[in-house]
């Protein structure tokens, strides 16, 4: 069979939706494709990383960089560093936000809910293994309805942590002491709560190929919300972020009327969904307080641990180069990462002040 062209495993990355599904078959079961996927992968983070910038855009800088890193990146490309460069391009990936939405849905316990009745609200994050076969089987839930954003997060960069705590409402963490490596001020950015409803539509889930809904959820609508937060981020000499500590509200969802394990039946039972991806989040809590957390099993690790008591969800890349952990007490959710050990990760964590 002719495998798809470079164009379409680059748009399987962009817009996912826009690839026929013979195409998306295909490249799930064939490992030539694969590898060619995980290169579009890596290009694109190259070119993401080549060209961000968080203060006022420089685009004569931005293209400088650019050409700096597609130049780097051809003549000294290393093995090792693929697959974490992988793993920062899954994280930004549509394929990857679609399915967040997703598995916080079918994570939710069952609850009657009227007048936006609130039936879930992340106190616990769990981990749950998706591979890259997973992200390209999986239906298309976008088109089963539509998504409003009724009000958008404004992200904006701060000067300190005095106006992120301002701009939030929150209490901000400070870092104790930074790790071996990691030197200078943070770049601090703050943004306001995110909210989107979700309306249903039984005739367009057929039509995406879906099978056929029962007949309340035609219609039914899901607000999902979360937010404000703040993201602080020390830079590296190679221009990733070397230490990145984040913290936000929650996500939480609330229906209008139908019970969340209708929903969640119905989603798991769809075409497409890896048979594995749909056992781990059937084995999730079901009183609705559990946020499922998508890790690329092929590049990470991951392990419970605590943070000053709070139960979290330690991620280690497969090559020992990147680490994260992320947490949610009294409803707030705090992550830390970077390009540091488990150890270091664990310590900033701790001693966050």
């Amino acid at each position: 069979m002719r495998h798809p062209t470079d164009g379409t495993l680059r748009r399987l990355l962009d817009e996912p939706a826009g690839v026929p599904d013979s195409d998306r078959e295909h490249v799930a079961g064939c490992p030539v494709c694969l590898t060619g996927l995980a290169t579009a992968r890596e290009d694109a983070t190259a070119a993401a990383a080549a060209l961000h910038t968080p203060a006022a855009p420089d685009v004569d800088l931005a293209w400088r960089r650019f050409a700096v890193t597609v130049d780097a990146a051809a003549t000294h490309r290393a093995p090792a560093a693929a697959p974490v460069r992988r793993w920062r391009t899954a994280l930004r990936s549509p394929t990857v936000a679609v399915l967040g939405v997703v598995l916080v849905l079918t994570g939710a316990g069952a609850a009657a809910a009227a007048d936006w009745l609130q039936i879930f609200r992340a106190e616990q994050v769990t981990p749950v293994a998706v591979s890259d076969a997973d992200l390209v089987r999986l239906p298309d839930l976008s088109a089963y309805g539509d998504l409003e954003v009724v009000q958008q997060p404004d992200v904006q960069p701060v000067a300190d942590v005095a106006a992120a705590e301002e701009a939030t409402g929150l209490s901000i963490p400070e870092v104790a002491s930074l790790p071996a490596g990691v030197t200078g001020v943070p770049a601090i950015s703050a943004g306001g709560p995110v909210t989107a409803v979700f309306t249903f539509s039984a005739e367009r889930a057929v039509a995406a190929g879906g099978t056929a809904p029962p007949a309340e959820l035609d219609g039914s609508r899901f607000q999902l919300a979360a937010g404000p937060g703040a993201v602080q981020m020390w830079s590296s000499s190679s221009g990733l972020p070397a230490l990145v500590v984040a913290r936000a509200v929650a996500p939480s969802v609330s229906s209008d009327g139908v019970p969340f394990s209708t929903v969640r039946d119905y989603l798991l039972s769809q075409p497409g969904l890896p048979a594995e991806l749909a056992a781990q989040l059937r084995e999730l809590t079901g009183d609705g307080t559990t946020l499922p957390l998508p890790v690329p099993a092929e590049l990470v690790t991951s392990a419970t641990t605590d943070v000053d008591g709070s139960p979290a969800t330690l991620l280690t890349s497969r090559d020992s180069t990147m680490a994260g952990v992320v947490w949610v007490e009294d409803g707030v959710l705090t992550g830390v990462a970077g390009t540091l050990t488990t150890d270091e990760v664990l310590s900033v964590a701790r001693e966050l002040r």
